[in-house]
């Protein structure tokens, strides 16, 4: 093998690692699954991975063609996926979790029923998307992919991005010792600085977005 090419694969798998940050993430998934069944855990982190893995997936082979589409601009998507981050976010930093993970009396379910809802959601948002596979994981896949248009090296992104997401759900998974050790009120201090980890990658995600949309404005001579 070149070793053009085993220098990009090395790229491109510390890329991911750097952008996923398996180990990083994985305080913030036992803050979000903490008062869920094992079993309903394990979905989490299943469902997460395999939708961030989707994602990536579609914005990697048509991702240029999307966001023409639907008339989509990159800034656009790091400002709104700020904000969706910034309200999970502000939950945690409450100890709370919103109404869009908790249904209200009115809306109560049998109680398998609202682990099974709790756990899609969360694993789909904000886990899925957009902490796994959010504008910062788009982007450098559309980047790496943008460097090399062989049809070879586009497989080996996608590939080494399944690679790092097989990564990410063993880290997932093994987080579940982690909360038997864990006190209750360990837990809720986790969830706090979690959140408020969150919310300063919320803020700047949003504030990349609005430079990057300053930055094409032409300004009056």
């Amino acid at each position: 093998m070149e070793q053009g090419l085993l220098g990009f694969i090395l790229q491109v798998f510390l890329s991911f690692m750097a952008i996923m940050n398996p180990i990083g993430n994985t305080p913030i998934f036992l803050s979000l699954v903490n008062h869920l069944p094992e079993k309903e855990r394990l979905r989490v982190a299943r469902t997460a991975v395999l939708t961030a893995l989707v994602i990536v997936l579609i914005f990697t082979l048509g991702g240029n063609l999307i966001f023409r589409m639907f008339g989509i601009t990159l800034p656009a998507f790091r400002i709104a996926g700020g904000i969706l981050l910034f309200m999970i976010a502000y939950h945690l930093v409450r100890a709370k979790r919103s109404h869009q993970h908790h249904p209200t009396e009115e809306e109560h379910p049998p109680k398998g029923e609202l682990y099974y809802e709790e756990s899609e959601d969360v694993a789909i948002t904000p886990l899925g998307t957009p902490i796994l596979a959010g504008p910062g994981t788009i982007t450098t896949a559309l980047s790496l992919v943008g460097r090399k248009t062989e049809i070879v090296s586009i497989v080996l992104v996608l590939g080494i991005f399944a690679l790092v997401c097989l990564l990410t759900y063993l880290c997932f998974v093994y987080a579940e010792t982690m909360i038997k050790r864990l006190k209750p009120s360990a837990i809720g201090v986790m969830t706090r600085l979690m959140g408020l980890i969150l919310s300063v990658v919320a803020v700047q995600m949003v504030l990349e977005g609005l430079l990057e949309i300053l930055a094409q404005v032409e300004l009056p001579s």
